[in-house]
């Protein structure tokens, strides 16, 4: 039970976190987003592991390294396909990194009943449906819908790492998985001196994007060092897409396709049927 909360508010600060992130992306450039924003994380980590004072808890902390990797490089996908796209398809579809681990502890003995097969068969039907869009009689895949699958690929990458880092300690691994990630965008920042410039009016809101992408991870990591099963933490804290979904269209007022509507819906209830089962 502790588990499940802890992958329930991981998934409230990604998607309050994500939906922050996604509008600095459509006035900055993606990378500027992840460059700037992540240090702030870090720093907090820096204050609570120097309060907390205890050493790294063994050598599984480095498997936050690829995830850090894989994460950096979904979150990067996202921001783009949240800058060109509609939140309520990107989000979604970017949710369905879940997949991933579910089949990983679906081979590592992880139980899937049958209200979980019928949820994953769901969530996959309605990513299909979200990601499509008529367009002058013909089909064509919506805008920002590319940028999400890239993003599920990463994500869905980051999480079966990340849980392993974690299987004894949450704030290391979070720490090692954070500085990966600060030095992996600015070694992008360095290599195409893509500088950041103006950021003095958007600098608050990129604090609280790091701050709230730091708690995510420190979450899902705690509910992995609670001993979680992979799939359920995983999937539990995908739920991040409902609350992007669900702020885009109480702020932005973002509209789509009726048959983009009911593939949200699928895809959403299909995770909520994974996690019920």
């Amino acid at each position: 039970m502790l588990s499940a909360a802890l992958a329930l508010a991981a998934s409230a600060a990604w998607g309050l976190g994500d939906f922050a992130g996604g509008l600095k992306s459509r006035v900055l450039p993606a990378l500027t987003v992840i460059a700037t924003s992540q240090p702030f994380g870090l720093a907090a980590l820096v204050v609570v592991l120097a309060v907390r004072g205890t050493p790294p808890p063994g050598p599984e902390v480095a498997w936050a390294c690829l995830a850090a990797v894989l994460g950096t490089l979904g979150l990067l996908a996202f921001y783009r396909g949240l800058a060109g796209g509609t939140m309520t398809v990107v989000a979604p579809l970017a949710a369905l990194a879940a997949a991933f681990p579910i089949v990983v502890g679906a081979a590592s003995g992880d139980p899937i009943d049958g209200a979980q097969a019928v949820g994953f068969a769901a969530a996959l039907g309605g990513s299909v449906l979200t990601s499509l869009e008529r367009h002058e009689e013909r089909t064509r895949l919506a805008a920002g819908a590319g940028w999400a699958l890239l993003a599920l690929v990463g994500f869905g990458g980051y999480y079966v790492p990340m849980h392993a880092a974690a299987a004894q300690d949450w704030l290391w691994p979070t720490f090692v998985f954070r500085c990966t990630t600060v030095l992996l965008a600015w070694s992008a920042v360095l290599a195409r001196r893509a500088w950041p410039r103006g950021l003095k009016p958007h600098l608050r809101v990129l604090a609280l994007v790091g701050l709230l992408d730091t708690a995510g991870v420190c979450l899902f990591a705690a509910a992995s060092a609670t001993h979680g099963l992979v799939s359920v933490v995983s999937v539990l804290a995908s739920l991040y897409s409902l609350v992007t979904v669900m702020l885009a269209r109480v702020v932005l007022g973002e509209r789509v396709q009726r048959t983009q509507e009911v593939g949200v819906v699928v895809a959403i209830v299909g995770i909520v049927l994974v996690t019920a089962g």
